[in-house]
């Protein structure tokens, strides 16, 4: 049987100069529009897209091609409840004693509290698990790379392609997020890192009037 070759030709078309500008300012334009919703419908979205979606988030770039990821993707609406119950319990301490007061001042405007019926509604919860090393079938480790950065590149590119295919998603980090691992019986190895409700917006969905940096204080050229 023939090996697989360790590298394989680029399967790539050069756009001209004016067709990658074009497309550079077309792609800003419409992540231009993405923003963080916490009012979704329980409209359903197909198992599918979701597939599709996870699929885009597992093109990211890997320390040594490792995907050190485990996306799930929860729908059940008991397991749902169980992840919301027990995400609120987790805030409620949040806003209480733990988060320090320059914390509260600067998630103010996003009108956050320890309420998260986006956890019940939005037809699925994605639960995003970085794997700290790798687990091989006799139980020993495989280290893993730059785990972090490569979770961080995934989960942007899964937000990116949420956005793309015409849907909201939230960002959540209900810290600490050990609970996750039980309730989704995830093995040891695994790290819950995001939960990312993933819908439709609500008919009566509102954002907050935030304004994003401008490009001067996010870029340098040298």
């Amino acid at each position: 049987m023939a090996s697989t070759p360790a590298f394989v030709p680029l399967s790539y078309q050069k756009p001209s100069a004016s067709e990658t500008a074009t497309r550079a300012r077309q792609f800003f334009e419409r992540l231009d529009r993405r923003r963080s919703v916490r009012a979704f419908s329980d409209e359903e979205v197909s198992e599918n897209v979701i597939k599709d979606l996870v699929r885009a988030a597992s093109t990211a770039p890997s320390g040594a091609h490792l995907q050190p990821w485990t996306f799930v993707a929860v729908s059940d609406p008991a397991t749902k409840r169980r992840i919301r119950i027990a995400a609120e319990a987790e805030e409620e301490k949040n806003y209480a004693s733990r988060m320090p007061a320059d914390w509260l001042r600067a998630v103010e405007p996003m009108g956050t509290n320890k309420h998260k019926p986006f956890l019940d509604v939005a037809p699925w919860v994605i639960v995003l698990f970085r794997q700290d090393y790798g687990l091989r079938q006799n139980d020993t480790r495989v280290h893993h790379y730059y785990v972090a950065e490569s979770v961080g590149i995934a989960a942007g590119m899964f937000l990116a392609a949420v956005h793309e295919a015409g849907l909201v998603a939230l960002t959540h980090t209900p810290s600490p997020m050990r609970f996750l691992r039980d309730i989704l019986d995830r093995p040891r190895n695994e790290t819950a890192t995001l939960l990312i409700p993933v819908g439709y917006p609500a008919d009566d969905a509102t954002v907050p009037n935030l304004c994003r940096k401008s490009l001067d204080e996010v870029l340098t050229i040298v």
